[in-house]
């Protein structure tokens, strides 16, 4: 998880890669084994590809940060990190599925505290079915399902 910041070693020499295509190509092959060497880590499972990407994008984010002043750099070995970073399809389901997930998660859990206060409110027993279900936001049918559920 280090190696976001591995870039902050060559920061002294930024100048020269901007300047000397042959040093800028040693600074490029450098971090093409670093990507190789994720995809073999990846492939090796000993890494995931959420993993993967955190880091190459981090990378990626750092270099961008320090290397403002350093075109040549900055292009080079990010657009590199960034061209490592595909945007895939399954990507993309992956993340619409989590926020589905969480969204469901949050409904399912209001939904149950509308259910509890609901049963509270019949144990009770000082209020109409029609007022607990304006109450609660619950719909009549349900809170008379859980009025049934209660009683047996």
């Amino acid at each position: 998880m280090l190696i976001p910041f591995y870039i902050f070693s060559h920061e002294k020499g930024f100048p020269e890669y901007n300047s000397n295509e042959r040093k800028l190509a040693e600074l490029k092959a450098e971090y093409r084994d670093i990507l190789e060497r994720l995809d073999e880590l990846e492939q090796q499972e000993v890494i995931g590809a959420f993993d993967k990407r955190t880091i190459i994008e981090l990378s990626g984010d750092v270099l961008k940060e320090i290397a403002q002043k350093y075109e040549n750099v900055r292009k080079g070995v990010g657009d590199m990190m960034g061209g490592a970073l595909i945007e895939t399809s399954a990507r993309t389901i992956l993340n619409q599925g989590i926020s589905q997930g969480i969204s469901l998660g949050i409904d399912q859990g209001i939904n149950q505290n509308q259910r509890e206060t609901a049963l509270r409110m019949l144990k009770r027993g000082k209020m109409t079915i029609e007022e607990i279900a304006e109450d609660t936001g619950l719909s009549i049918s349900e809170v008379e399902h859980l009025a049934g559920l209660q009683k047996v």
